[in-house]
């Protein structure tokens, strides 16, 4: 097999929340192998753009809230619209909201549900029905979580979200392949952002986590780029509704 076949050049991708973060090391990732980007979100990704565009390759932006569901149809249009179709889709935004059960709020649940879930589901299909009107198939990646194979505490709107990000997955996948699509996930593990600054900052806890991750240091973002690249290229194509967990090791202890 060439290495030509990880190349994603030519390639339109349309990331989500690529703003900071992991969204940010897989857009940057997905612009090394050869991919035009265009990121969706709230927040104009300076930083992303800079990174995008010193790799030699496009940058467009897209804002966009996804709590509300509603917008799938425009952001897709107005992300064509910029570079042409759009052949890889990764689905990155989210939120987390932090309550125990017995006192989790009905507005905390549906806020991370509409963007963790519901707006993933129509921005995909969305793109999809691009992906299968012009006959040329693509690639598309959904980022879960390790509580898409754990429960977690205090989460509850996190972890059904992401548990159903891994089904919705494989629904698609079984739906889509057909169409030359492939509907894939990755699952990251503790990985060194924004969000987990506090995690990193409490000595106890930090600890705890490293003691049981066999890699013994925290993910940085660029650790996905060569999942992202795997999954958005003609490398995988046979893979199918696949959750790949890059996570130091994290499941396996």
């Amino acid at each position: 097999m060439s290495l030509n076949t990880f190349s994603l050049e030519g390639k339109v991708a349309l990331v989500t929340g690529a703003n900071t973060g992991l969204g940010q090391g897989l857009a940057v990732g997905l612009a090394a192998a050869g991919a035009d980007i265009v990121a969706a979100g709230r927040s104009v990704p300076s930083d992303t753009e800079a990174a995008v565009k010193a790799l030699g390759r496009k940058f467009a932006f897209v804002p966009a809230d996804f709590t509300r569901p509603s917008i799938a149809g425009d952001v897709a249009a107005k992300a064509e619209a910029a570079f042409g179709p759009v052949n890889i889709l990764v689905n990155n935004a989210g939120t987390i909201k932090r309550n125990d059960a017995l006192d989790f709020t009905e507005a905390d649940w549906d806020e991370v549900m509409d963007v963790n879930l519901k707006s993933v589901f129509f921005l995909t299909q969305a793109v999809a029905r691009s992906m299968v009107s012009s006959g040329e198939g693509g690639k598309i990646i959904n980022i879960a979580s390790m509580l898409s194979f754990q429960g977690g505490i205090r989460v509850a709107s996190y972890t059904s979200s992401k548990s159903g990000i891994a089904g919705l997955t494989k629904l698609l996948a079984n739906e889509w392949a057909k169409h030359g699509i492939n509907v894939n996930a990755i699952a990251p593990g503790y990985f060194a952002t924004n969000n987990t600054d506090a995690l990193r900052a409490d000595e106890k806890r930090n600890s705890e986590i490293l003691g049981r991750i066999p890699a013994g240091r925290w993910g940085q973002p660029s650790d996905l780029a060569g999942a992202a690249v795997f999954l958005a290229s003609r490398a995988s194509d046979y893979v199918h509704g696949t959750v790949l967990a890059v996570d130091g090791g994290w499941l396996a202890r």
